[in-house]
C-alpha cells in the first residue's frame, strides 16, 4: 500500500466516509499509523479529491465532538471490570 499514496488516500477517505471510523480505527485496518492517516485525509486528500475531503472532514468533526463520550465509556468499562474481580 505504500507505493501509491494517492490511491491510499482515496481508499482511506472512502473507508472513513462509509463506516464513520476514527483515525485510529482506519490506521488499524490499513496497517499504518494514525498520524499517516490524519495527514492523508486532511492534507493530501484535499489536493486529490475535494468532494471526498469535505465528506471525510464532516465525519472527523463528528468523531472529534464525540471522543470525550467514548473516553468516558472506556473508563467506566475499565473500572466496572475491577469491581467484578
Amino acid at each position: 500500500m505504500n507505493g501509491n499514496v494517492e490511491k491510499r488516500c482515496i481508499e482511506i477517505g472512502k473507508y472513513i466516509r462509509d463506516t464513520g471510523a476514527t483515525v485510529r480505527q482506519a490506521g488499524a485496518v490499513f496497517g499504518i499509523s494514525k498520524s499517516t492517516v490524519h495527514i492523508d485525509v486532511t492534507k493530501r486528500l484535499y489536493e486529490i479529491d475535494k468532494t471526498l475531503y469535505e465528506e471525510v472532514a464532516k465525519v472527523l468533526q463528528e468523531n472529534k465532538a464525540e471522543r470525550h463520550i467514548r473516553g468516558g465509556n472506556a473508563t467506566k468499562k475499565k473500572y466496572s471490570n475491577y469491581k467484578k474481580n
